[in-house]
This record gives C-alpha cells, structure tokens and sequence, in this order.
C-alpha cells in the first residue's frame, strides 16, 4: 500500500554496518563510529553453555567474541538474556564461520528492516454503553496492575492521555525506568506513562553510526508511537478533535492501565536488533501486554525476530498483540502470523467524515475529508478540472515532479490512488499551484475511504464515483467541479466493513495456522500525537495538533492490546492464550445492518482470510465460557511438526533439550480456529483434535453447531461436552471430508461452535487445496 503510517514489507536485504561502542547495560550514552564492511546480525546462543564463571549473560557475550578475536567494544550492540538469548554484534565477513562453527551457537542471522503497520472507538466497541459501565468501572481499577509494552517511535510525555492524576502509585511489581534522553528528562514519567526507553544501536550500526543527538532519547518525533500508546491505554481527554473533525471526549480502550514506551523504531525503519532488545527489557520490566504495530514479510519463525521475541514474551505470560500489515486485499499478505502472537486485522467504524465532488452534470459524488483550512471561497464554486497535468499516466497519480503548474495553476486536480502516499499527493498539487485535489481510487482499494488532514481543499472518493469523474474529465471540452466539506457524521451503515488494505490470509508460513486472528477498529482513528509534527507528517506542513486521525492495522493492534488488558484485569490467571481464545470465540461477523460483514475492496461479504474470528466484542470476551488454551510445551510441540531441525526449535524457545512426539501435525495445535489443507486428491480426510476449557459455571452442558459449504464434510464427536466443574478440559475431535472435485476446489469456509444457554463459542473453519 502507498498510505502514510502504513505497512511495508520487509526489506530482505542485508543492512550494510557500522558499529557501535556500547556500553552493554545502556543507550542512552552509546557513541557509534564507521567501520568498513562491517554488517549487523543476531547471534542466537545455547543457554545451557554459558560456564557458571560469568556472572551474566552480557558478560559471557562479550567474552565469547573476546575468545574468537573479535573486539567486544567496537562489535557487541545488544546482549539478550530474557525474551530470548544470544546478542546482536557488527561482524566482519571473516567471523561469521568463526561463530557459525562455534560450540552454543544456535544461528547466526542478519538484521532485517521492519516497518511501522500504519475517537469513537470504545463507544462502538460498547465499552461506555450504560448496563457495561459497572463492570468498567471494576475494570479500570484492576488494570491499574497491568502495564501496556507499546514498541513504536517513542511517546509525546506531554500529551494531555498521559494525565495520570486520578491514578495510585505503578504497581509494585514494575521495574521499568524512565530513560533520561535529549530532550526527555527522567521526570517525563508518571504514574500514567511509568516508562520509556529507547533502542537505536541496531539502527545506527546499519547506518554507519549516522544519526542526529537530537534523536537520542524516547521522545516521539513522528507521531505513530504516541498514537498507538493513548489508542491501547491514553486516560480521558474532554473536547479532543482534529481541527474540529471527531470531536468528543477520546480515551484509551484501558484508560485505568499503565503505559511503558520503548522506542524501536526511526524514520527509517525499525531494526530487528533494536526490537528484540525492546521486547527483552519489556519482558524484564514486568508489562503485562506488549502492542507491535510493525512487521515484515513471511519468513520462517526461526529467522522472524518479532516471533523469536514474541515466544519469549508470551512464555512469559505476557499476551503479544501485532499488527497484520497493510497489504491487502492481496491474498496471503498477512505479516506476524506466528500463532503465540494475536494478528490483528482493520475495520471501519461507524463514524465518517464527509465531502462531495459535484459535476455540472448534476452529479454529488459522496467522498471523505478531513480538510480544515479556509475552503476555495465563502461559497463553493466550480472550478476547472484536469486529470493529470502532463501527458504521462505517472501525472495522473500524482507523483512528485509530474504536475505542469502552467496546466494545473488555480483548477482541481484528478489524482490517481495508489505508488505514494495519499498526503503526499496532495503536497504535489499544491506546490503545482493547484486550487484543490479529487483522490480517487482504482481497482486495488475498491470502496475503501481514508480520510486525511490535506494541506489543500482535497476529497476521497471510491472507485465507483471515481470512475464517473475520470470519464466526465476525458470527454474534452472543459471540465470543472465543486469541493464541499460535510464534518463529522455518526451511526453510519454498514459497519463495520473490513478495509480494503487489511492483510488478507492464508498464512504463507504455516498454512494450518489461520490469519489473522481478528479485526479492530483501524480506519479514521483519532488518538494522541506528537507536538513536533503536523496531522499529515510531511516536513512542509506546519500544523500542530494534540490529536490525529490516521488509518492502518497499526491503528487496529492498539485495540486489541488495550481489550486484552482488561480482560488480564478481569482474568489475572488466565494464559496469553486463554485471552486471545476469549477475543476470538466471542468475536462477531455481522454489521449494523445485521448482514455479513463486507469487504471494502469488492463489496463483497469478507471471509476468515480477511478477518480471521470476527471483530472484536470486548463485553462478550470478558465472559467467553469456554476457552482453547495452549501451553509453551503445546507449541513446542507445534514447532515439532513444521519438521523444523532441534536447532531452530531451540532459537525459538531458549530450550536446552527438545524431545519431539514421533507423530504430531501442525493442524492439531489448540487454537481457536481452524485452517483444513486438502491434498488434491479425491474423499481426502483431515481430522483434528481440540480441548476446550470450562471458565463458565459448573455443570455446563455444551453442544455442537456445524455450518459449512456442500464441499466438505464435518463430524464432531462426541456432540455434546458437559462440564462439571469450572476449569475442567475436554477434548473433542474432528473429522473433515472433502467431497469437492480435487481439480476444481477454491477456497471456502465454515464454523465448529459450541452452544450452551448463554455462550457461542465459535471457531471459524478455512478450507483449502492443494497439490
């Protein structure tokens, strides 16, 4: 996708390095100089061989290179020991089969770039509906426990979501620090913000140590982490809007948690070094939920630094929310598909921002806007319309350097959806001299509209009303329309809808692991922002706002981060797992018009692939009744069966002995939803096993639903679970026929739900062929 704040995916190649002076236990006074044809990777070590003469896993680190004539001071950046263990160092080409062939190391692997995945919202979640007000109000006092690990750009301090008055002392279990910085003195912190620090070695390494003092510290000089930070956990704010759009009162889906900032992430990227070492100083600080709104590509888990990390966190007990990426609605696109991770998808709300573009022809194309400078006059007036200002198609997508200013000086310009970023579009018709931008999309966003604060009079439009527009501008003649704005609308239907640029199923990396888990809300999201950067994030835009309205699947994982908090709240027992179990069985798949939720991108009703359970219900959640809970052991188990070697399953896990079962599939992990591959072959047969948990009453009686296409055949046995006692597990199991012809079969999709009185515990069914 083009979109600001949006995914991208992750960039393959190795990072050339320079290296870091680090002082191994801090960043804040690293200093970095050039070294020629050094390159960054991640060491991933054997616990079990660090001799009982180190006193830390740091210290056996920097001896471990001392003993292969590698310099320690110039090469180590960052030394692992919770999350996962190993470190990251600047390696010339000639150590890496000194280390390759050295006794505890598990895997050498380079750096990688991940990118950044980039208010209504509790309202439409129901989280402030009044029969749910007793139950949140018990809930904010609870989470106050529970601390919110938010990897990203960094925090604004100052940001009116971090009041933290009505709050006690952090719990007692936080070992977190308020990093002092440039420009961050240790007193940013709170009792609200209780953390933050910041993780650049791995970056400036892959830069040759090029990187400004002025960005040495947490602070937020972008915007996204500050969003993401008070979308999961921000407190109240009365009267918060963007220029007037989304006015009301915004908070955070756990207002009463606790925030801890670790900064992982520049304006270039975000380096797989610098992440692992922010999910192992979160882990050690005690947060309870970490929220990644980044990811890259499909990579094996054993070489995904985010899912080597995640596994440690989530052994942990600590529940790991990501976001799925912004690919969409390309199939098998979705990132963070590792199943100890919540992949989140995006979905509208019920809340737009309305503008129009109307035609001579008496046309009012309904578009979206959040323009807030003065409009073309007191009165909207057609003006001339040109589509592209050249002779080229590269003119009509509007991209920097195309525009004629001589064709398109004081007229509205038709710009093409799609290569650079939609506010970017807008910069390049205004440096053009033009009075207006009409952004309309092509095939690739369908209906999906996204909103932005222009730095001119500018509306989105679908493809659709963009294909009238195009068509009345290529007629000849001369054209002209007319931009009006509409504010802010509520209650709009249908919703939610998925968006167009939600990553999209199957999982490339395991098929039998279906992605994502779930959607949130991701689209025209209003939340904190950076005092140093305007609503667009471009350097020529000089407007500062204490909140922005953005889009993306990072906007969606925050959501699910904060939900999860209350629910660790309610449930202080319960397993990562057992949470996300809790999101995904309650999930629903139905709009406010009480039809099947759509997909932005063809109008068309959205399948598993595009949002996984449903969309989260966080009322629903609290009290699921029945839960798949899965142990580290169960995914150790998982890991056997890719037919990974005991090597990589020990990269992962930080285990010493691994003993895998003779037969396991990776269909049979515990999770709460189910993805079947076919072989193409005729009457193929899958069956799989689940266990379910009871955290409902006792002498709860459940019974199976089935619903599904004619292709395949379904048989649950035993049909009916009857629970005793609370926390008692039953297993059932699952016999999947494919009665579709092997040659013709396309995907197709399914639901296994468990019924008692009160609860639907549902688990959606992917089906699939293959050769």
């Amino acid at each position: 996708m083009e979109d600001t704040h949006t995914h991208l995916l992750l960039c393959v190649l190795v990072l050339l390095a320079g290296h870091s002076l680090a002082n191994v236990d801090g960043d804040a006074d690293t200093s970095s100089s050039s070294g020629s044809g050094m390159t960054t990777y991640i060491v991933f070590m054997d616990p079990a061989g660090m001799p009982a003469a180190h006193p830390s896993p740091s210290h056996w680190h920097a001896a471990y290179l001392q003993s292969l004539s590698i310099d320690p001071a110039r090469s180590l950046l960052y030394s692992y020991s919770v999350a996962t263990h190993g470190f990251a160092a600047a390696l010339l080409p000639h150590h890496l089969p000194l280390l390759r062939a050295s006794p505890g190391v598990l895997q050498v692997v380079p750096d990688t770039v991940f990118q950044l995945h980039t208010t209504r919202t509790p309202e439409f979640l129901g989280l402030l509906s009044p029969a749910y007000q007793p139950t949140i109000h018990n809930l904010d006092a609870a989470s106050h426990d529970v601390v919110i690990g938010v990897l990203d750009t960094g925090v604004w301090p100052e940001s009116p979501s971090f009041a933290d008055a009505d709050l006690p002392p952090p719990p007692a279990h936080w070992k977190g620090v308020c990093e002092a910085g440039v420009d961050f003195p240790p007193t940013s912190c709170g009792r609200k913000l209780v953390g933050a620090r910041s993780f650049s070695r791995g970056f400036r390494a892959a830069n040759r140590g090029r990187m400004g003092t002025g960005r040495r510290s947490a602070r937020d000089r972008d915007g996204h982490g500050t969003h993401t930070a008070t979308t999961a956990a921000g407190a109240a704010v009365a009267n918060a809007s963007l220029f007037g759009y989304a006015a009301g009162t915004a908070r955070g889906m756990a207002p009463g948690a606790r925030v801890a900032a670790y900064k992982v992430c520049w304006p270039e990227g975000c380096l797989g070094s610098d992440i692992l070492a922010g999910i192992d100083a979160a882990v050690a600080d005690g947060v309870g939920v970490l929220s990644l709104s980044l990811g890259g590509g499909g990579a094996p888990y054993y070489r995904d630094t985010v899912a080597v990390g995640a596994f440690g966190a989530a052994a942990a007990g600590v529940f790991v929310a990501c976001s799925a990426g912004n690919s969409g609605p390309s199939g098998a696109t979705v990132a963070n598909s590792a199943p100890w991770v919540a992949t989140v998808g995006a979905g509208t709300l019920d809340r737009d921002f309305p503008a129009y573009v109307t035609l001579p022809t008496g046309a009012r194309l309904a578009g979206v806007s959040l323009y807030a400078g003065p409009a073309q006059s007191a009165r909207p007036v057609m003006l001339p319309l040109v589509y592209g200002g050249n002779r080229d198609n590269a003119s009509k997508l509007c991209l920097s350097g195309t525009l004629d200013p001589a064709s398109v000086r004081g007229k509205l310009v038709l710009c093409d959806r799609g290569v650079n970023a939609r506010v970017e579009k807008g910069a390049v018709v205004k440096a053009a001299g033009g009075a207006g931008m009409v952004l309309a999309n092509t095939a690739a966003s369908g209906e999906e509209l996204v909103a932005d604060s222009h730095l001119l009079p500018a509306v989105a439009v679908g493809k659709l009303a963009g294909d009238k527009i195009r068509d009345y501008a290529a007629r000849g003649g001369r054209p002209t329309a007319m931009l009006s704005f509409g504010g802010t609308v509520l209650g709009v239907r249908p919703s939610p809808v998925v968006a167009a640029f939600s990553s999209r199923g199957p999982n490339s990396v395991v098929p039998d692991v279906l992605k994502p888990d779930m959607i949130g809300p991701g689209v025209n999201i209003l939340a904190g922002w950076s005092g140093v950067v305007g609503p667009t994030g471009l350097a020529k835009d000089g407007r500062r706002t204490r909140f922005n309205i953005i889009s993306g699947t990072s906007m969606s994982c925050p959501h699910i981060s904060g939900v999860a908090a209350l629910l660790k709240a309610a449930h202080p027992n319960w397993s990562p797992a057992a949470i996300k179990s809790a999101l995904m069985t309650t999930s629903y798949t139905v709009d406010n018009t009480n039809s099947s939720i759509r997909d932005a991108a063809g109008s068309l009703p959205a399948t598993p692939f595009a949002f996984g359970a449903g969309h989260v219900d966080p009322q629903k959640a609290l009290s699921p009744g029945l839960v798949y809970d899965i142990s580290t052991n169960d995914y150790v188990v998982f890991l056997c069966s890719l037919d990974y070697s005991e090597t990589h399953i020990r990269v992962i896990t930080k285990m010493s002995n691994i003993s895998c079962p003779p037969k396991s599939r990776p269909g049979d992990l515990n999770y709460p939803s189910f993805s079947v591959v076919f072989k193409k072959k005729p009457k193929h047969v899958m069956r799989y096993r689940r266990e379910l948990t009871n955290v409902g009453p006792a002498m709860s009686v459940y019974n199976v639903k089935v619903s599904g296409p004619a292709s395949v055949g379904v048989t649950v046995t035993p049909a009916k679970l009857v629970f005793k006692k609370v926390g008692q597990k039953l297993r059932y199991y699952v016999t999947f026929t494919s009665k579709a012809d092997p040659s013709h079969a396309k995907p197709d999709f399914g639901w296994i739900s468990w019924v008692d009185t009160e609860h639907v515990v549902r688990s959606p069914v992917a089906y699939t062929w293959k050769m």
